[in-house]
């Protein structure tokens, strides 16, 4: 087993129902859990690294430990960079190892977005990794990412179309109403999948990418607010939308909040009802089990990917 691209997991979701579940990691436990979680659903796996991540765990640390997951678990992983801010640090990724980059040029205009993904590509193609653009932008703020209502924009299919054939890119993110972070929503929950249909009849053969899809999960908003802290008015996407996407040509969706959530939850239980406990692998330990739970969730009842390896 080895380090991949996603062209292969790719090729097959784009033929049936179901998509690759990408997570964010940031340390051992998280990676660990991931994995453990793939590996027993069978499933395709995708771990990405964000530009905060990358900073906080190194990323020669994260490349082994990453290694180490494959070395482990028996299973191809993709190790991804997520929403790369500018051209040198994907190129500092795809000379490390990684074997597909985001470049991430919403906040561009539509031909300097073009000219910019364009140059990522060719040298990510040149060294044999791949390459997710973004068109349209998400509100919401997580890690590095921070887009007011004002700001966010909807996908058009036109430029989609235009956008693929002029940059050469392997997937696309698009913007239809999903949003980063845990404030999703402030009314009904909603995606535009009228949108994903027509962007999807525009470019069969384009890998589609959903961001900020992490779903909220109350059970862990709850457990959060109970032992310490507050996440107030948190709303995810209904796991049902992300279900459907998947069904409707979405090949590979983001997921990092419900990580985030899921471990700190039960970190804050344990510390709460042991107050007096000192030992990291005592919480961490119980963290990593959360996480491994709830990635099977996500790959077996969300994302429709167990046994699809």
């Amino acid at each position: 087993m080895a380090l991949v691209t996603s062209k292969e997991m790719f090729a097959k979701a784009l033929t049936s129902d179901y998509a690759v579940g990408a997570f964010n990691v940031n340390n051992m436990e998280i990676i660990q859990g991931i994995a453990d979680a793939a590996k027993i659903e069978n499933a395709p796996l995708i771990l990405q690294v964000s530009a905060g991540a990358r900073k906080y765990a190194k990323p020669a640390y994260l490349i082994k430990l990453v290694e180490a997951a494959i070395e482990d678990s028996g299973l191809d992983i993709v190790l991804h960079l997520d929403h790369g801010e500018d051209y040198d640090i994907c190129k500092k990724c795809v000379d490390d190892g990684f074997t597909s980059v985001m470049i991430d040029g919403s906040k561009y205009a539509f031909e300097e977005n073009i000219a910019l993904t364009r140059q990522v590509v060719e040298y990510a193609h040149e060294k044999g990794a791949v390459v997710e653009a973004e068109l349209g932008r998400l509100a919401g703020v997580e890690d590095n990412i921070n887009v007011d209502s004002r700001s966010a924009s909807f996908t058009d299919p036109d430029e989609a179309a235009e956008f693929v054939e002029r940059t050469g890119v392997d997937s696309l993110a698009i913007a239809i109403g999903t949003s980063h972070g845990a404030y999703k929503f402030k009314g009904d929950p909603y995606l535009d999948f009228e949108r994903l249909q027509k962007i999807r009849g525009l470019i069969p053969d384009t890998p589609l990418v959903l961001h900020g899809a992490s779903t909220v999960l109350p059970e862990f908003v709850e457990l959060c607010n109970k032992y310490g802290g507050d996440i107030p008015g948190a709303q995810g996407v209904p796991e049902e939308m992300i279900r459907t996407a998947a069904k409707h040509g979405v090949c590979k969706v983001n997921i990092d909040t419900d990580l985030r959530l899921a471990m700190t939850a039960e970190i804050r239980r344990i510390l709460f009802e042991q107050p007096s406990e000192f030992d990291p692998r005592k919480y961490l330990g119980p963290g990593r089990d959360a996480i491994q739970s709830m990635v099977r969730h996500k790959i077996k009842n969300v994302l429709g990917a167990s046994n699809q390896r």
